[in-house]
């Protein structure tokens, strides 16, 4: 008999106190509880984060400070159910979210699950994208093909399997925000795990105008690199994706090495 699935919720946060309790509302009002949630607190004061976990009887861990890859690994090395949900504080979920993510991952257990999103720019209604993306050549987020066979990664909003970080897969941590979240779509599926997108599922993700058009060249060339070189291999592909990062080139034995370390092993 198969062991009854236990979903974890690996929620991070950092100096925002004020979405990580409209967050942690959203998830009390879920007519399905999660199995536990792990609240990875990277702020300055740890200590407004952690009253406010304890007040919704969430588990309250101190981050590494290194970024929101690094908190992210943190959070889920932290889980203890059976597969573990990414969340972020800036994120509320609809009514039967959790449900439909229970029932999702009961149903193929095996699998990485994503969802949609509907953003809300200060609070006003912005874009809705049903499905979450897949990494492309050029090191970019693009739409999949098969939503029941893709390497697609949806930051936030992604179940995995706890054993993908039992085996030490984990979230690129040295080069910040950007598109290594996507490389790490791809590396698992190299792997043997496919994503699929949870029908109808989405987040809500209430983001603010100064906050937009955040990116990584570092990030998007690393993940062209790892896409062109080991994924799907094409020499003259990935020189034709590099060649518009001229101006990165000299951060390549470093991505390379980066690179090659964690799709050789």
């Amino acid at each position: 008999m198969s062991a009854p699935i236990r979903l974890s919720i690996a929620l991070v946060t950092r100096n925002r106190p004020d979405s990580l309790r409209r967050c942690l509302t959203s998830l009390r009002l879920q007519d399905t509880p999660a199995f536990e949630v792990i609240v990875s607190d990277d702020s300055e004061n740890p200590a407004v984060a952690a009253a406010i976990a304890q007040e919704f009887e969430a588990r309250h861990v101190v981050g590494p400070r290194r970024g929101l890859y690094a908190n992210r690994n943190a959070a889920a090395q932290a889980c203890r159910g059976t597969h573990i949900r990414t969340m972020d504080d800036d994120h509320t979920l609809p009514p039967g979210h959790l449900r439909a993510c229970l029932e999702a991952v009961t149903r193929d257990p095996h699998a990485l699950w994503t969802c949609g999103e509907q953003s809300f720019i200060d609070e006003r209604t912005n874009t809705f994208t049903p499905y979450a993306a897949q990494l492309h050549p050029s090191g970019v987020a693009h739409a999949m093909a098969d939503p029941d066979d893709n390497w697609a990664i949806a930051d936030g909003a992604t179940i995995y399997p706890r054993e993908v970080f039992e085996r030490g897969f984990r979230f690129v941590e040295e080069l910040g925000y950007g598109s290594s979240y996507l490389e790490f779509g791809a590396l698992l599926y190299a792997r043997g795990w496919r994503s699929r997108c949870l029908p109808g599922a989405f987040v809500e993700h209430h983001d603010e105008a100064v906050a937009q058009n955040r990116h990584s060249p570092l990030s998007c060339l690393y993940a062209s690199l790892c896409y062109n070189l080991f994924f799907r291999r094409n020499l003259l592909r990935a020189l034709r994706h590099a060649a518009p990062h001229v101006a990165h080139f000299g951060a390549l034995p470093r991505l390379l090495r980066l690179a090659r370390s964690r799709w050789k092993s």
